[in-house]
């Protein structure tokens, strides 16, 4: 079983800009407040086959999360998959187009996957990420923003 969740937002920053911000994970946490701490592998740029390893907070329970750049076209296209073995594991991206003034539309979408006990319970996380989406959308605006000069 299966769920998803989307949001799109437009931040007042230009593409690229944005991109770089989003393409390094290692900004998560300024605007998902589940994730406790984050690690990249290898040094250096994002790339497809970047590696992310982190600790997310979700419901109580801390779990490790690893998620590999699987789709990367700069400044419009980033793909990730979930490597981990949790209950419920994650796909999704972000997708951005440019806007007229140097602005930025960014739409970020998950595709949720339960596994075992978890195919009962992906209803509720993708229940609880849809009904977070529009505050993950306006967090991740205002992280960006805060982050990138424009």
């Amino acid at each position: 079983m299966s769920g998803q969740f989307e949001a799109s937002i437009e931040i007042d920053r230009p593409a690229e800009q944005v991109f770089a911000y989003l393409a390094d994970g290692r900004n998560d946490p300024d605007f998902s407040p589940r994730v406790q701490q984050i690690t990249k592998t290898p040094d250096g740029p994002t790339a497809l086959g970047t590696v992310f390893r982190s600790t997310v907070k979700d419901a109580g329970m801390k779990t490790a999360r690893e998620f590999r750049i699987v789709g990367f076209d700069p400044p419009n296209l980033i793909r990730w998959t979930e490597q981990s073995r949790n209950l419920v594991t994650a796909e999704g991206g972000y997708d951005l187009t440019p806007l007229p003034g140097g602005r930025t539309r960014v739409r970020i979408f998950n595709k949720l996957e339960g596994h075992g006990l978890g195919k009962l319970l992906v209803g509720i996380a993708a229940s609880a990420a849809r009904k977070d989406a529009p505050d993950f959308g306006r967090r991740i605006k205002a992280a960006a923003e805060a982050s990138l000069t424009s």
